[in-house]
């Protein structure tokens, strides 16, 4: 009885609400009134609400996002270490694990300052976290105001911006690791890491994001095709060139004798990690939840990536004859990089045209510098710094006003003329020339100071044993010797 009763109970209500509903949704005018009746005592405290409502919610979705970035750094790590020899597999973890430790305290005693502190066209000079120390939360309903001005033009909280600007500066450092992979001193690496994040990074970082002169020209960089990546392929050539290939690598004829990695499925993992972590490193760079904008950003992400993932797959099956699985994984990368820069200013057709392209310089340009002997174990300069190049570019030529309003204009494709591509370009040749001839120096002085390889005995022997005492796979190699 008592169940039929509640029944009942419930039915008339349905129906009692739904002659009071029907009517007023089908009336001329169905809101008006409930406005009218409201407005009188929608008073400043409720405004107030909303409004930091809003703050709240852009805040999670910035701190979410700068989470996956973080998340990141597992992807680095599990790519590079597969992408290489097991006798090498400690010494590359333990880069890209200590690596973020660096990347977190030189930022904040130095980098956030440089970077987006009030100053000049060139660095920031004001606002340095390890000299002030502030709580510098935005006031009520508003942005902060302060020595950042840069970035005020979002409302977060400003130590939310300075961890999702973190997480960004530790990616460029994690770059140069694979790059000089299986023949550099661990304490070397940390001395560079420590620069690049410091110094490097935030002083280029500046020129775009920071208020800086090529922001002043008209240069867009949405995500970091050129601020992170390009950043970070510089310095490792830089790298590179000074460390030498690794023993092995180059027969006396000059021809490539192939390294393989000893992990293809470690690398796999990782390649899915990276890919899933870009779904936070560039619809968070938007730093506030703006629905149609991260809607569209993801889209374009996605799409880049798997085209660029095909592309890479045909062409190195026209060229090598067989398809590439190390070229299938960086084509998704090099996808990925190129659309960082574009991604909030392409439609996704045009996303798809650059994925494509991505793809195929990729796989082009690992044969490249292996033709000029520039020994790249993980193929990070062809995805990080020949893809940053193109994505930058990718702006100039492929960006549409009406996609989002008031930022970029149109590029050539789109009848915009030269005037966004010679800012690409014009950004492309400044922060490549400065990046790289600080990072030579820098490595030069390490190099003289502390040493840059480790000695050859070491790296027959691998680095795992030299560098940190310990083996990845201790059991596996004993078992073989058995």
């Amino acid at each position: 009885m008592i169940r039929k009763a509640l029944k009942y109970t419930l039915i008339s209500l349905l129906c009692a609400g739904a002659c009071l509903v029907v009517p007023w949704l089908f009336a001329e005018e169905p809101v008006a009134p409930v406005i009218e009746a409201v407005a009188p005592h929608f008073t400043q405290d409720m405004a107030d609400t909303l409004a930091n409502g809003k703050i709240a919610l852009d805040t999670v979705w910035v701190l979410f996002t700068a989470f996956l970035v973080f998340f990141m750094n597992l992807g680095f790590a599990m790519v590079e270490s597969g992408l290489c020899r097991s006798k090498n597999a400690v010494n590359i973890l333990a880069k890209n694990f200590i690596v973020f430790g660096i990347s977190s305290l030189a930022f904040w005693i130095l980098g956030w300052g440089l970077m987006f502190g009030d100053g000049n066209g060139f660095m920031g000079l004001k606002g340095l976290l390890f000299v002030s120390g502030a709580d510098n939360s935005p006031a009520m309903g508003g942005a902060y105001q302060g020595v950042y001005q840069a970035l005020n033009w979002t409302g977060v909280p400003v130590w939310a911006k300075f961890f999702f600007q973190m997480v960004f500066a530790g990616t460029a450092a994690t770059i140069v690791s694979g790059a000089v992979a299986e023949r550099i001193k661990f304490g070397s690496f940390i001395v560079f890491s420590f620069i690049i994040v410091g110094i490097m990074y935030p002083l280029t970082g500046h020129w775009i994001w920071g208020g800086g002169w090529l922001q002043k020209m008209g240069m867009w960089d949405f995500a970091g095709s050129t601020v992170v990546h390009s950043v970070g392929g510089w310095s490792a050539l830089a790298g590179i060139l000074l460390l030498g290939p690794r023993i092995g690598k180059y027969r006396s004829d000059g021809s490539v004798n192939p390294i393989f990695g000893h992990s293809m499925a470690m690398a796999t993992l990782g390649v899915f990690v990276l890919w899933f972590g870009w779904f936070g490193f560039n619809p968070g760079s938007t730093m506030a939840a703006s629905f149609n904008d991260i809607s569209r950003i993801v889209v374009t992400t996605n799409s880049a990536a798997a085209a660029a993932a095909l592309s890479a797959t045909l062409v190195a099956w026209l060229l090598l004859g067989k398809p590439d699985l190390s070229m299938i994984l960086n084509g998704c990368l090099a996808g990925l990089v190129a659309i960082t820069a574009p991604c909030a200013f392409v439609s996704v057709p045009s996303s798809v045209i650059i994925g494509l392209i991505a793809g195929v310089i990729v796989v082009l340009s690992v044969l490249f510098f292996d033709k000029m002997r520039i020994d790249d174990p993980v193929g990070a300069l062809s995805v990080h710094l020949a893809n940053g190049i193109f994505g930058t570019l990718a702006v100039g030529l492929f960006a549409q006003d009406a996609i989002m309003p008031n930022t970029t204009g149109n590029g050539l494709l789109f009848g915009g003329g030269f005037k966004l591509l010679t800012a690409q370009a014009t950004a492309v040749v400044a922060v490549g020339a400065f990046t790289f001839i600080v990072a030579f120096v820098a490595w030069y002085l390490i190099k003289k100071v502390f040493g840059m390889r480790v000695s050859r005995e070491e790296e027959i022997a691998g680095l795992d044993i030299g560098e940190h005492g310990m083996e990845a796979y201790p059991d596996f190699q004993g078992f073989l010797t058995k």
